[in-house]
């Protein structure tokens, strides 16, 4: 299963597939629940579609290495997987969960998890003035989506249950972050080992 995700990169057509029968289910869960736990619940198929156009041919790792870790590998395969799955399903789903039998407040973390997400994709697109793999489902979905996921969920929400949601939106995102900058610092310090000394050049 792990060759057939990762090494074969078929995740992302596998989140594509599982988004389509994920947002066909939407409206019996809106009817039997309320909006309130549908926007919440669509927040996962929206970023599966997003991760589709985010990860196919796996080209946002790719621009990644290319533009932050200037042709070095700042993302490897398994980091950008886990990163996606545990980072984004896992949390979404228990969202969604704590929403479910808790309380629709409990929901705001996947509503600002997609908004939050669309950030960095929109002031990449600007700074590089270049296309950067999702920012148009980060457009046209996680803006939409993820908003009216925070305006409707947290309409009658407390200020601190919004900082906590927005908290662990942003500290997901810091988490990735930190990642890229500690491997990139490691490597910078790999080939620092390797690259010869003025001292040891011949005279």
């Amino acid at each position: 299963m792990w060759n057939w995700l990762v090494r074969d990169w078929q995740w992302p057509a596998a989140a594509l597939f599982s988004s389509m029968f994920l947002f066909a289910v939407a409206p019996l869960i809106a009817s039997s629940a309320g909006l309130a736990l549908a926007l919440v619940y669509l927040q996962l198929p929206a970023y599966m579609l997003h991760q589709w156009e985010e990860h196919q041919g796996d080209r946002f790792r790719l621009y990644i290495n290319r533009t932050i870790g200037g042709g070095r590998e700042a993302l490897t395969p398994a980091a950008t997987f886990w990163i996606n799955s545990l980072g984004v399903w896992a949390i979404d789903l228990i969202a969604f969960y704590a929403a479910w039998f808790y309380s629709p407040v409990a929901g705001l973390v996947a509503g600002y998890l997609a908004v939050v997400n669309a950030v960095p994709h929109i002031g990449m697109t600007i700074k590089r003035r270049e296309y950067n793999p999702g920012v148009i489902t980060a457009v046209l979905l996680f803006l939409p989506l993820g908003g009216w996921c925070v305006a409707v969920v947290g309409a009658d929400a407390s200020w601190s249950a919004h900082l906590i949601a927005v908290g662990v939106a942003v500290g997901v995102h810091v988490a990735i972050i930190v990642h890229v900058a500690r491997r990139l610092t490691r490597l910078n310090h790999k080939s620092s080992e390797f690259r010869p000394s003025n001292s040891a050049q011949p005279t």
